[in-house]
């Protein structure tokens, strides 16, 4: 028998992440972690730096040749990351 006010592991959750006001943080979390499907293994083989910071996702590159080929489709990745997140959490790339 079930009681009135039980709840599901999953609704639990979710409802303390809604009450934390950590659901953005999460995502972030989720795109660096995902970095490497995203953009592929060579070019996550030559990232050093990878963090967010008041909405902007600083990429950090050992390669110049991969610096420059970002800078050029930034603004494309920038939409793929957004996507793959579901809302716009980055709201500029900045590669270093």
């Amino acid at each position: 028998m079930r009681r009135s006010r039980t709840q599901t592991l999953a609704e639990a959750l979710a409802d303390y992440i809604a009450a934390m006001k950590i659901e953005s943080k999460l995502k972030e979390v989720s795109v660096v972690e995902s970095w490497s499907e995203i953009v592929g293994k060579v070019i996550a083989s030559k990232t050093t730096s990878l963090f967010f910071k008041n909405g902007r996702l600083y990429v950090t590159l050992k390669s110049s040749v991969i610096r420059n080929e970002l800078l050029m489709i930034r603004e494309s990745l920038r939409i793929k990351i957004n996507e793959r997140a579901g809302e716009e959490i980055v709201k500029e790339l900045v590669i270093k």
